[in-house]
């Protein structure tokens, strides 16, 4: 058996993290076992299913790495087909029409609500000849669900789980309309797919009893389930804006790395031992579905971040230089030419050591594509006393005369601050206050070589006048 699993979102929104997770899980469980991975867009809502919540959810996914391995399939393009199903059923006697109009329906409802019971529908058309049906009623088709026992669940997660059919109604699978509902849809889909495996949020586990209700009455075998629990915020309540990003582009726009994100997603419920960092070939080759854990996670910010940090510290320097150019382009007032991507590139081993986030580490480099004079914080101002820059015309000579390799320039300056009976930090800061327009940058060897002689020496300059 080719083990087949789909992840299956709602194009009625942003891709949310929680969604993120189950595409993931669903991704790394496939490739573990050498099986597929499936994306279907349940777009049949189509008030509120759009365009553009379609195309961010495949780009979330393709920004994560999660490859598919067939076409999208987009539910609304096989209505017609779950049309066909239910009119089987209603053929081979699994299902009935029922003439109930939905204004009886909401009354049943509403007295219920006021008596403080369970409404459940009576299936009082279930074997009703429909000879007895009133004028003018559009009927739906409702399913024969079973009446008496348990249905029974082996869940791959949750364990076992039972209901008692008594409490699961004749649920409607058709409308009036023609449009199929959404909990026959999704077992025709899955069916039709070959999906071998269900991988979903706990919060679909009521609708799994219903779904199983269809797969039996068809005779068809059943896929394995797994519900996995949803992520919480850190105060262990649903996930909101006020705990920070919910969304995957939210993520990127951030400054997350991609391999990071899942990474830390992963381990949100699952755990290999202490292990907290893994490759995906490691997650694929570890990943299983069965070490997942029954109880909610809780998103943990501070920990993604740091995590974030250390994907990026191991980071290819060309791809951080290229996404940090990225995101400079949105800032007008620099000097985005080939000689400020060289000079990124240049200090990009250092300027990655602190970062944590990618837009840290943009805004950390942005200082070598500006343009003279320099725009000064407040600190680095107030380095670039009189006396301070009267000293910068001494080093500049210094420097001008070394070939502007860090070890020469490392000496260079140890030099000057010996001659002069000073502290290298003294030397250092009105320099990097010089240099960069603030006081924090990677060392001040490094940063001078990346920037170059003509630029370091015309910055140094500037400020010291």
């Amino acid at each position: 058996m080719t083990v087949r699993t789909r992840f299956a979102p709602s194009p009625t929104g942003p891709l949310h993290i929680g969604g993120v997770r189950t595409a993931l899980f669903n991704y790394l469980y496939s490739r573990h076992h050498g099986g597929e991975f499936l994306l279907r867009i349940e777009d049949t809502d189509r008030e509120r299913s759009t365009d553009e919540a379609t195309k961010g959810i495949i780009n979330s996914l393709d920004w994560l790495g999660l490859e598919r391995d067939e076409q999208t399939v987009f539910q609304s393009t096989r209505m017609a087909r779950h049309a066909e199903v239910a009119r089987q059923l209603l053929a081979d006697g699994k299902a009935y029409y029922c003439y109930c109009t939905p204004e009886e329906l909401a009354a049943e409802r509403e007295q219920a609500r006021l008596e403080k019971r369970v409404w459940r529908y009576d299936g009082r058309w279930r074997d009703r000849d429909p000879s007895e049906a009133p004028a003018g009623v559009t009927p739906v088709i409702r399913l024969k669900s079973q009446r008496d026992g348990d249905t029974v669940l082996e869940d791959l997660v949750q364990g076992t789980v039972r209901v008692a059919n008594a409490e699961l109604d004749d649920m409607i699978i058709l409308r009036g309309d023609g449009s199929p509902m959404y909990n026959h849809s999704v077992v025709v889909d899955d069916h039709d797919m070959a999906i071998t495996h269900v991988i979903r949020g706990d919060d679909h586990l009521t609708n799994t009893f219903r779904q199983i209700q269809v797969y039996r009455a068809m005779g068809w075998d059943l896929p394995h389930f797994a519900h996995i629990p949803l992520i919480h915020g850190p105060d262990g309540k649903k996930l909101s804006k006020r705990h920070g990003a919910q969304f995957a582009l939210e993520f990127r726009d951030s400054g997350f790395l991609p391999e990071a994100l899942c990474n830390y997603l992963m381990r949100l419920g699952w755990s290999h031992g202490d292990q907290e960092v893994f490759s995906r070939e490691e997650a694929i080759r570890l990943f299983d579905i069965a070490d997942v854990n029954r109880g909610a996670a809780q998103m943990d910010y501070l920990k993604l971040t740091n995590l974030n940090g250390i994907y990026i510290r191991g980071a290819d320097d060309d791809r951080l230089t290229r996404d940090v150019l990225e995101r400079l382009a949105h800032q007008h007032d620099l000097s985005l030419g080939s000689r400020a991507a060289e000079r990124i590139r240049a200090l990009m081993p250092a300027l990655k050591e602190r970062a944590k986030t990618l837009v840290e580490l943009a805004n950390s480099a942005a200082f070598l594509a500006r343009v003279v004079p320099l725009p000064m914080e407040p600190k680095a101002a107030a380095a670039l006393t009189a006396e301070a820059r009267l000293m910068l015309r001494s080093v500049a000579g210094a420097l001008a005369e070394t070939d502007f390799s860090v070890p020469t320039i490392d000496a260079a300056l140890r030099g000057f601050a010996e001659r002069g009976g000073l502290k290298l930090g003294q030397v250092a800061q009105p320099l990097r206050a010089a240099l960069t327009g603030s006081t924090v940058s990677p060392g001040i060897d490094a940063t001078l070589a990346a920037l170059g002689r003509e630029e370091a020496l015309a910055r140094i300059a500037a400020a010291s006048t």
